[in-house]
């Protein structure tokens, strides 16, 4: 998922003028990230609502790892959030997240309310990608950097699952390198949490061409 050399932002493009806000998926340095297939929202091929949702198997495999979580972690010590959960970096840098995985002393109870998480996650966890990519450079630019960005404000690691390539990048604040691994290979989420993503799938006969 990600290459080894990072391409260059794609600045021959003109990017897209008066995209509704509703559109918008992220903010990263001042500017806007669209959701994918916010191109055919706009030229009427689609409505946003078809967009905006997740796969089954994206929406699948988010249920079970945050099952999976909530079942492993003690929730007196952690706090879990979903529902591509905002991230606050600074001005000029809202993310969303699949799933975040906070350190409860980090985020207590007394913090949840209706704004975005402004601290750094223990763990964030993403599901392919629901950006448009198309004027960032593509998909392994915008992965690189949206990963630089988590572990620069804190984020202790981040485990991004593409089903379409079945690899798994593993980006810890504490390894010298990224890792790119198959994802037929055992995961270890948090310490002492191992699972299988594609042995969870095959019991439950799900087939990912």
């Amino acid at each position: 998922m990600i290459a080894s050399k990072v391409a260059p932002f794609m600045r021959h493009r003109p990017k897209p003028r008066n995209v509704p806000d509703y559109l918008i998926y992220e903010i990263m340095d001042g500017q806007p990230i669209y959701y994918k297939g916010f191109r055919e929202v706009l030229s009427g091929k689609k409505l946003a609502e078809e967009i905006m949702g997740s796969s089954k198997l994206q929406s699948y495999i988010v249920t079970y790892l945050t099952a999976i979580l909530v079942n492993f972690l003690d929730q007196d010590l952690f706090t879990i959030l979903g529902h591509e959960a905002g991230i606050h970096l600074d001005k000029s840098n809202n993310l969303a997240g699949d799933i975040l995985v906070f350190d409860t002393e980090t985020l207590p109870g007394s913090d949840i309310d209706e704004h975005y998480a402004d601290v750094p996650a223990k763990i964030a966890i993403e599901v392919d990608v629901t950006a448009d990519t198309l004027d960032l450079g593509g998909v392994d630019t915008y992965v690189y950097k949206k990963v630089r960005k988590l572990l620069d404000f804190g984020v202790g690691r981040v485990v991004w699952i593409n089903t379409a390539t079945k690899t798994i990048l593993i980006a810890d604040d504490k390894l010298d390198s990224w890792i790119v691994q198959d994802w037929n290979k055992d995961l270890e989420i948090i310490e002492g949490l191992i699972i299988n993503i594609p042995a969870f799938l095959l019991r439950k006969k799900i087939v990912v061409k």
